[in-house]
């Protein structure tokens, strides 16, 4: 016997009049149970052996050409027909659709006024269901005539010029005061626009993706889920989407691409795919986009694009546990992050695999070992057997002569001492260039460590290094190391001096792009060096003010290894150049990394971490303050309030994005911070912002101009020290300054650190 379950719309309020409810034909002579719903409907349960007639119209949540056993039955007043609207195969899944209703559809029933309008937005709600998984349907199978049915449709309402491309279209809600009006979201190559007709009442919407000024998710009492699209002031709300995730998303990269071709018109023409409007579609946008955010989690190279995604486990051998996640395969990349609470990740390059096996066949299991001695676990993979044939090709392929050496690199992460990291790729491919570039951080030359005369500053600093090894001994020690919450936590407080350099590359991913890029940097330094460009003068222009009261800048060797560097970028991406900022942020990296590990840390921030921040127009770094402008509103309304200009915080802070706090930080504590940012990325810097205004909040909101306020945050940078810290007075600037020159009592950057995640954390970035 199958169940089934019908659904029927009124325009009474049923709970009263249970017994007056319309039985069609096909259930008088079945057992029929009704439950009661809060708005407007009724559910019924009842045997059927046979299915039952319901119209012609095909589901809309589950469409398969058999007969479900559960189905939810749509019926307007005064009609024997039934729309089937979703169908499923269990119990829980028909539940899963009718929570989507209730969530979606009903709540939104108390804001109409008459029955009436109830009616006439239920059936059009269900018709655009109905036509949107019609057209999800028809895309899979690239049957092109549903799709010219919706273009002539979208040139005919809006007529807009020939050449704008129609992406694709949504069936939703458009908010009009507080009355939702159905119709269909158009989403194409310049333009988000919507068109309704309902009642006689035409509604039709226009945005150039250029306009919008805000887009994001929402959800409030009466609406779950909805998308925000603010334009010229004016707030849009869409909501009811059958797919809102995949909606948002699309309308994200359009938005995106706008602002790209606004702003950066020689990269946007660069680009064969977004020049030619012909060559944007739907699944294109929405491959880029996820291997957009893949690269970006995991900070790999530009160049990986997503492939393939499997749920499944992944062993955690120190826990003893599978911790459940997705695993992401690209060109050259085996990751995984869990979704479980756990934040556990790993990333494997394929250059590091030694293996790939079936293990335990009966938990589909996947086994992979590397060349640190460490094998994975992978179990509940789907298609496991197909996925273990893939990875093998795909390792073989990688196993080239350039390849193995440059694992040889990386694996060497996993073995080496930190001293050695690095010393094959300082010797490769450097040729006559090996006297000049520079093998050792200038902070072992300046500032070596005294292993006999440990004071308590240093026996702290070698402690830090005992819990990193720990660490290493549990997790691995490499590229491929388990990086979970604890590793985190060992990051806020600060990674040691010796380690810092090793760790800045692993969690910034330019440990990846050395390794495949072996000789690159040798070979950049003998084509740029004696160049004379505009970005070449204005590097030395900048030299001897970077850093100038450390001793490493007070000598040649400082100088000359930061101008190979700094010129070797401008060489390597003319389109940047040379940007002021990027002289202090490579002082510091070449103070804990060596000169070529130095220089793709430089790359790994102004391409994939800090994108669009150190150009002419530095739009990468105005956006984020726009978005640190909005964090201030959301968590420091009375700050908000307090200043007549918001503007005020974008021109504070730009110092603040643009050197990750260090022009304004003693050196000793803004390398906490970049530790955090590697780490982290943007989310940290931002986080701190916070911190610094909420923790100066009562001083700021005395202020009666903004020369005021920044007077106060200075005293307060000023005051920030890191008690922790092994370096020498002569080298930390917090310890030449003394206590009259402020007010502020003393702040450890640790504290301030932890405060940081405590008054945001719940930030989300891009």
């Amino acid at each position: 016997m199958l169940y089934s379950i019908v659904l029927l719309i009124f325009s009474e309020f049923i709970s009263p009049y249970l017994g007056s409810i319309p039985v069609p034909l096909e259930t008088k002579e079945r057992g029929v149970y009704v439950s009661k719903l809060e708005f407007h409907c009724a559910v019924y349960i009842f045997l059927d052996t046979t299915g039952l007639l319901v119209g012609t119209l095909d589901a809309v949540l589950d469409s398969t050409s058999k007969v479900a056993p559960f189905r939810i039955l749509h019926q307007t007043p005064d009609s024997q027909v039934y729309w089937s609207i979703a169908c499923g195969s269990s119990r829980e899944e028909i539940t899963e659709h009718w929570e989507w209703l209730e969530h979606n559809v009903m709540k939104t029933l108390s804001v109409f006024d008459s029955n009436e309008d109830i009616t006439s937005f239920v059936q059009g709600k269900i018709r655009g269901l109905i036509a949107e998984e019609g057209k999800g349907s028809f895309v899979k199978e690239d049957d092109p005539e549903k799709f010219r049915e919706g273009l002539m449709k979208f040139e005919k309402c809006f007529g807009l010029p020939e050449q704008e491309k129609l992406i694709t279209y949504y069936s939703c809600s458009y908010w009009k005061g507080r009355v939702p009006c159905q119709g269909w979201l158009y989403l194409s190559t310049n333009f988000l626009s919507f068109y309704s007709f309902l009642l006689g009442a035409e509604i039709k919407l226009i945005i150039s993706w250029d306009e919008i000024s805000k887009l994001e998710k929402t959800s409030n009492v009466i609406l779950t889920e909805s998308i925000h699209v603010c334009s010229h002031g004016e707030d849009h709300y869409f909501s009811m989407f059958l797919h809102i995730s995949e909606t948002f998303l699309l309308m994200e990269q359009l938005a995106n691409y706008a602002v790209r071709r606004l702003f950066d018109k020689e990269t946007f023409e660069n680009d064969p795919v977004l020049h030619d409007p012909l060559q944007i579609t739907k699944r294109g946008l929405e491959s880029r986009a996820h291997s957009e955010q893949f690269s970006a989690f995991f900070r790999l190279p530009k160049e990986e694009s997503l492939k393939e995604v499997h749920e499944c486990f992944l062993w955690v051998p120190f826990s003893h546990y599978n911790t459940h996640g997705k695993m992401c395969i690209s060109e050259n990349y085996i990751c995984f992050a869990s979704q479980d609470g756990s934040l556990c990740s790993v990333i494997i390059p394929l250059r590091e695999v030694t293996g790939v096996d079936k293990a335990d066949p009966a938990n589909r299991g996947v086994s992979i070992s590397t060349k640190g001695k460490t094998a994975f676990r992978f179990t509940e993979v789907r298609d496991f057997e197909l996925l273990v044939t893939k990875l093998r090709m795909k390792c073989n392929a990688t196993a080239s002569p350039q390849h193995i050496i440059s694992t040889e690199v990386a694996a060497g992460s996993a073995t080496d001492s930190p001293k050695d990291f690095g010393a094959g790729q300082s010797k490769m491919g450097q040729r006559d260039n090996s006297k000049t570039v520079s093998t050792e951080a200038l902070m072992t030359v300046y500032h070596p460590q005294d292993a006999e005369n440990l004071d308590s500053k240093m026996l702290k600093e070698k402690m830090k290094e005992q819990s990193w090894n720990i660490l290493f001994a549990e997790r691995g020690h490499g590229v491929s190391m388990f990086r979970t919450k604890k590793t985190r936590d060992l990051v806020v407080r600060g990674i040691p001096e010796a380690l810092r350099g090793e760790l800045w590359l692993l969690f910034s991913g330019a440990v990846n792009d050395m390794a495949s890029n072996p000789g690159y940097y040798a070979e950049l330094v003998e084509k740029s060096l004696g160049t004379c460009t505009l970005a070449t003068d204005e590097i030395e222009r900048d030299l001897r003010r970077s850093l100038p009261e450390h001793p490493a800048f007070q000598s040649d060797t400082g100088i000359s290894a930061l101008r190979r560097v700094l010129t070797a970028y401008a060489y390597r991406n003319p389109q940047i150049g040379y940007c002021q900022a990027m002289n202090i942020l490579t002082s510091v990296l070449l103070l804990y990394a060596k000169e070529e590990e130095a220089f793709w840390l430089l790359v790994a921030v102004c391409e994939r971490m800090l994108p669009d921040y150190f150009n002419r127009r530095i739009i990468g770094a105005l956006v984020d303050q726009a978005v640190f402008e909005e964090l201030i509103r959301v968590h420091l309304p009375q700050l908000t309030d307090h200043m007549t200009d918001m503007t005020f915080f974008s021109s504070v802070s730009l110092s603040w994005f643009l050197t990750l706090f260090i022009s304004v930080l003693p050196i000793e504590s803004a390398v906490n911070v970049v530790d955090c940012f590697f780490y982290d990325g943007i989310k940290a810097i931002l986080q701190l912002g916070l911190a610094v205004l909420e923790y100066n909040m009562e001083k700021l909101l005395t202020c009666k101009d903004d020369a005021e306020a920044v007077t106060v945050l200075n005293r307060f940078f000023d005051s920030v020290t890191n008690k922790d810290s092994p370096l020498p007075p002569a080298v930390q600037q917090g310890s030449n300054l003394s206590d009259t020159k402020s007010d502020h009592p003393k702040v450890d950057i640790t504290d301030l650190i932890r405060e940081s995640n405590e008054v945001c954390v719940l930030v989300e970035i891009r």
